[in-house]
């Protein structure tokens, strides 16, 4: 690959891609568009319920059908959209929601505190096994919607649960509801405009708390867009938009969401003009890319962090010395000049520079190249001989896999492959049944602007997308204190001192941050993509 790049970025953010796509629907169905519609690659998403969907595809594709309560300026600070008022006690555990009059979802059903209520307690309830319940323990009575873990460490949980519903939800009129949380969090604003907090209609429900199996093939959302037809799966998704919308106003009429399973087949389309946006260009196009788009090439900051998890519930990978080793093996600079080329730069830290908070190189040595040191490290902690990296096909990711494992081979004088599986979810299935698919290839992309948004989901003992098995009770309550602190800088100290602890374990091998790196067709003007990696499909237009 070529050492330098023919565009250099200085990026203090993040790039991420936990999905991305590849072949295309049908050629006759594509045509079934609406005048001054739009078309924007994406990869399978893993499910169209808020509560249950943990990926970057699902969810752009959720944020046409939804309005957030909340979403965040420039600067990062929450900003009321579908609520009127969001207000708190004094210890900042009792929330007050006030929504504003008049909106409706897609099929006429007015917006009511109960929609957020029925969303939310279906999210929590433990049988429901929803991936995203995790962002509601903080509320409540969560524990009761729990049941009981037989062996007491797996994720998998048994047993009937005490209750159904949240004891911290309560409804105070048809506009207004309180959320009162376990422990006190002044962040709780911001965690409300992540997904999983969307509302969902009467319609979606069979019964009291029974999800309708049909529901997820055709959502009902409260959004700018309503579905135009139902999910075409491994094809395509279709939306249109909604009249007289109460909210933000999209300038186009319509998007169908193009269904890829591999990002070369998108980037093909994207440059033939069969596709109007992609929101990540290949590693192999990246060198081509400047001369095949010209000023239709963006590049934006991203929130995102790419890492390898290792294994904790695997014995080979249980000694410090071995994960540090194979972090000091990895010449982070090389890989993000010749394989990224310049796109990306090396991660040093585990929370990405574009929090408020974030330490620059916390890491260390441990995220310094050293081979020397590296081999001496591993071969005194008997590592393991023969490795092997887990990935997803259709995120693009196996020329860095690659090179990363050449140079584990080159560092450490042992056999390192990359393992690829069709979908991100087969990855996820595999390591949280702890099957040995060896380290594993994740990414990650804020949910809401806070240091907590990485260090909670990705490191706490029960953290939504703690794959690897990481448990330090120290960490844990590092974090919880940071969440409940009364000020902004106590929370980062707290949080800061909880990211040391990960210094000293290393139960993840930080690679790279990025920055979103996109293209448009020359239909479409007003590109351009946010810190949570999603199209800003309010601003996007139809070329004149």
């Amino acid at each position: 690959m070529p050492g330098k790049s023919p565009w250099k970025v200085a990026a203090a953010t993040a790039v991420i891609a936990l999905l991305a796509a590849g072949c295309s629907g049908s050629s006759s169905e594509d045509t079934e568009v609406l005048p001054n519609s739009i078309s924007i690659g994406i990869a399978e998403p893993s499910s169209l319920i808020p509560s249950n969907s943990i990926e970057s595809s699902g969810s752009q594709v959720l944020a046409s059908l939804f309005y957030p309560l909340v979403r965040f300026d420039p600067t990062n600070k929450p900003y009321l959209v579908a609520a009127q008022s969001i207000t708190h006690d004094k210890a900042n555990k009792v929330w007050t929601v006030r929504l504003k009059p008049g909106f409706t979802f897609s099929n006429g059903e007015p917006v009511v505190a109960d929609n957020y209520l029925d969303a939310w307690n279906y999210g929590a309830y433990g049988p429901n096994g929803q991936l995203a319940s995790y962002f509601f323990s903080r509320i409540d009575g969560f524990a009761d919607l729990q049941g009981k873990d037989p062996d007491g460490d797996g994720p998998e949980k048994a047993g009937e649960p005490q209750a159904k519903k949240l004891r911290g939800l309560k409804k105070v009129n048809n506009l207004t509801f309180t959320v009162t949380l376990t422990e006190a969090f002044a962040g709780w604003q911001s965690v409300m405009g992540y997904d999983a907090f969307y509302p969902l209609p009467k319609a979606a429900f069979s019964g009291d708390g029974v999800l309708n199996k049909d529901f997820e093939n055709a959502p009902i959302g409260n959004g700018p867009f309503k579905m135009k037809g139902t999910w075409q799966h491994d094809e395509k998704i279709a939306v249109e938009k909604v009249a007289d919308f109460k909210g933000t106003i999209p300038k186009v009429n319509g998007i169908t969401w193009k269904i890829y399973q591999e990002l070369g087949a998108q980037y093909a389309d994207l440059v033939a003009g069969n596709l109007d946006i992609q929101t990540k260009i290949p590693i192999e196009n990246l060198a081509s890319a400047s001369g095949d788009l010209g000023a239709r090439l963006g590049r934006t900051d991203s929130s995102a962090f790419s890492f390898v998890g290792f294994p904790m519930y695997l014995d080979k990978y249980k000694n410090p010395n071995v994960r540090r080793a194979l972090s000091m093996a990895i010449n982070r600079d090389e890989m993000t000049d010749q394989v990224f080329l310049g796109s990306e730069k090396p991660a040093t830290s585990f929370v990405s520079p574009a929090i408020e908070g974030a330490r620059s190189n916390s890491c260390g040595q441990w995220c310094e190249y050293n081979p020397t040191k590296a081999k001496q490290l591993y071969t005194a902690a008997n590592g393991p001989k023969d490795i092997k990296i887990a990935y997803n096909v259709d995120g693009g990711h196996k020329a860095w896999i690659d090179a990363m494992c050449n140079q584990i081979k080159v560092s450490l004088a042992i056999n390192c492959t990359g393992s690829g599986l069709p979908k991100l979810g087969d990855v996820v299935t595999k390591a949280r049944a702890g099957e040995d698919i060896g380290l594993i290839r994740l990414g990650w992309t804020m949910d809401y602007p806070l240091m907590e948004s990485y260090l909670g989901p990705l490191y706490t003992s029960d953290g939504s997308s703690n794959y690897y098995g990481y448990k330090n009770s120290t960490f844990d309550s590092l974090v919880r204190q940071g969440s409940a602190a009364t000020s902004t800088k106590q929370a980062e100290q707290l949080w800061n001192e909880a990211e040391n602890q990960l210094v000293r374990d290393m139960p993840v091998l930080p690679l790279r941050f990025g920055q979103n790196v996109f293209g448009w067709s020359e239909k479409v003007t007003d590109v351009t993509m946010d810190l949570f990696q999603k199209v800003d499909i309010y601003s996007v237009d139809i070329a004149s």
